[in-house]
């Protein structure tokens, strides 16, 4: 869950917002554009519920532990202010929300930008007039001057959301149900975006989607212009101009489809990380069919093996579902060995969950829990190994490392290999000069079985 607690507001503003983001980063981009807009709009953002007007709640629906958390912080939000707006995809079905809390002053879906906003201004109208250019005075860690709104990460890097919605059945899964069919955003337009951040001093743009290897597809892959140059509204053009940007470029959410082959030289030439986060999600065929998952027939191993002959130092993290009704003993040491095979770098696991509309729920051979989490715990166990194994490899050698935070004994970076929040961090030592943002060298001298520590080099 995200606060929204650290916005420095400008004095005199009388109208004011209180804001919880809750669920993914596609979620707090979302977040971040309903906030701008409300600054835009007149309003001050505040730090705490009590000093708040009304209070917006982000919420996430995903899975039935999200729709409960989501549940909770309305809960919280109408105990501690008692005007709620709720958006978000947990607003899909607003029945689901206001059953619980019938006193929400408005529930709006996904991606309802106007929606939300309007009932801001409904139920908490601005009280000053204002002018919309000189209430966009940069506040201390958000440059509203410089047209990139507000952001709730650091200012060093920013996600960077591509597309909407997504054209897979995957029969887990109702996002497509909540946030629509894949949606592209003009080439042109993304990377607009992208140099306005860089210009702020973004350091690390963190690409996101559905499905970023499925960007264009809907448009046909449209022509558009960025700087004057034609450009493809594909994949491989998104992630070139980028490249040219000359700031780590990180790319989530893609799918192991062959046209994604042509990325991996750009990683190798230097001019995006080495990096791909690919949501696998089991490494048995016969459950990947049920699961409906896209590339579900593309040989992974053998595309896994060639990406690292062309970038040996190529990270990949993934997460998986073991328990997916019908998964037999077999088919789970299938994954296991999918897993040893595969080496992947940085894996996350979740237990299956059914999700109120999915199609798996109506799949026969529900898994007990017990068997679940015994399955969790081997598969954790089993890629803790392997994790602990290629980090001791880097054990001597020297990594460009992005700052994230600074303390007066040591600071936590994050190397090419780590996305923020989800992947490991380096630990530094010495730390003098050292701010957040800094891209310095360090020698790796530890590893654990997640993450490094290491020594600043002089530059």
């Amino acid at each position: 869950m995200t606060k929204i607690d650290a916005l420095q507001t400008a004095p005199n503003r009388n109208a004011r917002v209180g804001f919880v983001s809750l669920g993914c980063p596609k979620a707090l981009v979302d977040s971040e554009r309903i906030l701008t807009q409300l600054r835009t709009d007149g309003y001050d953002i505040s730090p705490d519920y009590a000093g708040a007007d009304v209070v917006v709640v982000n919420t996430c629906g995903f899975i039935d532990a999200a729709k409960q958390e989501s549940l909770a912080a309305i809960g919280e939000a109408l105990q501690a202010n008692g005007k709620v707006i709720v958006t978000g995809c947990m607003g899909k079905n607003a029945e689901d929300i206001t059953r619980v809390h019938p006193r929400v002053l408005a529930v709006t879906g996904p991606q309802q930008y106007e929606a939300v906003v309007s009932a801001v201004h409904q139920h908490a109208p601005p009280r000053q007039t204002h002018d919309p250019f000189t209430s966009l005075v940069p506040a201390a860690r958000n440059d509203l001057g410089n047209g990139i709104g507000i952001k709730l990460t650091p200012r060093h890097y920013a996600y960077l959301k591509v597309s909407e919605g997504c054209n897979h059945t995957c029969s887990f899964c109702i996002i497509p149900s909540m946030r629509g069919k894949l949606v592209s955003r003009p080439v042109g337009e993304v990377l607009d975006e992208a140099a306005r951040l860089v210009a702020a001093g973004v350091k690390e743009l963190l690409v996101i989607s559905q499905d970023t290897s499925a960007y264009g597809v809907d448009l046909k892959y449209k022509l558009d212009f960025w700087g004057g140059k034609p450009l493809r509204t594909r994949m491989k053009e998104l992630c070139e101009g980028l490249g040219s940007l000359g700031v780590w470029v990180r790319l989530h959410y893609v799918y192991p489809y062959p046209h994604v082959d042509e990325i991996i030289p750009l990683m190798a030439e230097g001019k995006i990380l080495p990096y791909l986060d690919i949501p696998f999600q089991h490494g048995s065929p016969a459950v990947l069919k049920r699961m409906r998952r896209p590339a579900a027939a593309e040989n992974t191993l053998e595309r896994i093996r060639r990406w690292r002959e062309i970038h040996p130092g190529l990270t990949i993290r993934s997460t998986f579902i073991v328990g997916f009704p019908g998964e037999t003993d077999s088919e789970f040491n299938e994954l296991i060995d999918f897993l040893h095979d595969a080496q992947l770098d940085r894996v996350g696991c979740f237990t299956y969950s059914p999700v109120a509309g999915a199609a798996a729920n109506d799949n026969e051979g529900a898994v007990p829990e017990e068997i679940k989490q015994r399955r969790w715990d081997v598969f954790m166990q089993t890629q803790a190994a392997i994790s602990r194994e290629r980090l001791q490899r880097k054990i001597g050698t020297v990594q460009e490392v992005l700052v994230d935070s600074v303390t007066a004994d040591h600071a936590v970076a994050r190397s090419m290999g780590d996305a923020p929040e989800i992947d490991g961090i380096v630990t530094l030592q010495p730390t003098a000069g050292l701010k957040p943002g800094d891209l310095v060298r360090a020698r790796i001298d530890l590893a654990d079985d997640y993450d490094l520590a290491g020594t600043v080099l002089a530059s």
